[in-house]
């Protein structure tokens, strides 16, 4: 089974065949055997025995490892799944930074932003209020805000567009 890992900004290819692990090229003997009523694995390299805790990270394909204490995060993907996600990442994935709509249907409360301001990932851009209480709506990335499209007073309903964001 081929699969391909990434490391920081670099990506390997791994190819797992029995008991031969070709790393980039390279081959070598490799054996994993788990430690029962444990969480620990031990890998065998060649000569070399490496123990390894392996924890799941949020998105599909991604782990935090530590191998012999060191900690790693890395990405795993077999060829079928690395090119699912790399076809809907080029199709379903926004440019830029979003607009902002309404998350609740509300008032709007405040503005703390006017038209060509330059926000930052986080701001604070809107105040509304939703069931008696004041949430403050903030940018989900660093932009430009192009268009207030309510003011204070305003009722919105779920997912009215507030304000439109560019890169």
């Amino acid at each position: 089974m081929k699969y391909f890992v990434r490391l920081g900004s670099a990506t390997h290819e791994v190819i797992l065949d029995g008991e031969t692990v070709t790393f980039d090229g390279t081959s070598l003997r490799a054996h994993l055997e788990i430690l029962e009523g444990t969480p620990v694995q031990l890998v065998a390299i060649g000569e070399q025995v490496h123990r390894i805790l392996i924890r799941r990270g949020a998105e599909r394909g991604s782990y935090d490892l530590s191998i012999d204490g060191y900690r790693v995060a890395v990405e795993a993907l077999d060829e079928r799944a690395r090119t699912i996600r790399d076809m809907s990442a080029a199709t379903d994935r926004p440019v830029g930074p979003a607009h902002l709509a309404a998350p609740m249907p509300g008032m709007i409360v405040r503005l703390n932003v006017k038209e060509g301001d330059h926000v930052r990932a986080g701001q604070g851009l809107v105040v509304m209020e939703a069931m008696k209480m004041e949430n403050e709506l903030r940018a989900a990335a660093s932009g430009t805000v192009l268009r207030i499209l309510v003011s204070p007073g305003n009722a919105v309903e779920k997912g009215a567009i507030l304000l439109e964001m560019e890169a």
